[in-house]
Order: C-alpha cells, then sequence, then structure tokens
C-alpha cells in the first residue's frame, strides 16, 4: 500500500467514482437480461446515472442513480394481482415471483466503493504525516505557502 499525493488521491478518486456510477448501469442492465425482466424493454432502457456531486477533495460525494418504479416491484415480485396492504396470503396461487436485480448488486457495489475510498482517503493521510515529519519538505511545503 503506497502513500498518496493529494492530487494523484483526488484524481484517483475522481476516476473511480466516475466509473461507479457508469458501472451501477451496467450491472443493472446486465441483471435485467440475465433474470429476464424484460417485455417491453422500458425498464431495460430506464437505468441511468444522473447525478455525481462532489466536494473538491472528494471526501464528500453524493451520486444518485434512477430507473423505472417497475423495477422495484420486479424486484419484490409484487404487481397487479395483489392488492395494497394484503396480509401476505390473499388466497390464490402467486403469480409473480422475486427477480432481484436491484438490491444485491447494488449493495456489493456500494461497499466496494466505500472501501476504496477508506483505502484511498487513509493512504493519503500517511503521506500527509510522513511529509510533516520530514523536515526537508516541510520547510519547503511552508517556503511554498509563503509566497503564494
Amino acid at each position: 500500500m503506497a502513500e498518496l499525493t493529494e492530487e494523484k488521491a483526488i484524481q484517483e478518486r475522481e476516476k473511480y467514482i466516475n466509473a461507479f456510477n457508469d458501472t451501477m448501469v451496467k450491472i443493472w442492465k446486465e441483471q435485467i437480461i440475465l433474470l429476464g425482466v424484460i417485455d417491453t424493454g422500458q425498464l431495460l432502457e430506464s437505468p441511468i446515472g444522473i447525478r455525481c456531486d462532489k466536494n473538491d477533495k472528494i471526501t464528500a460525494i453524493t451520486l444518485s442513480q434512477s430507473f423505472l418504479e417497475y423495477g422495484l416491484w420486479q424486484n419484490y415480485g409484487t404487481g397487479r394481482e395483489t392488492p395494497r396492504g394484503n396480509p401476505g396470503d390473499i388466497g390464490r396461487a402467486k403469480v409473480r415471483q422475486k427477480r432481484p436485480w436491484f438490491s444485491r448488486k447494488f449493495y456489493a457495489s456500494f461497499m466496494n466503493l466505500k472501501e476504496f475510498l477508506a483505502d484511498s482517503i487513509g493512504r493519503q493521510f500517511v503521506g500527509m504525516v510522513s511529509d510533516a515529519l520530514d523536515a526537508d519538505k516541510m520547510r519547503r511545503n511552508s517556503r511554498y505557502y509563503q509566497t503564494h
């Protein structure tokens, strides 16, 4: 595990979160195809990465993706033949089956993002502490900040 300079750490994090947003859309589409959650194709075409906001150091991130609400009903295995507010067993054969295309992949990818950010920020911190303890670097850095 190498230490990171601040500039390299920020570049690394920016590249990773942009790829994460795009990859989530691809994963969801692959899962929809794999599970056969295709009738008209609207759900398949609906996942999009709509937002990726970050602060200047990329330590705070807001990612947003979107897909049709119908995808949640497929994920939970509910639909028109199941009335709202039912107690669970409504006395007829269950036609729809759960096709979990959303939750599992999202959770696993989110955990990977969390681990990546922890590693990246941790390595950057090690580099900062190392620089602070190095007298020559500290002198160079203080001269740079005094002139700028």
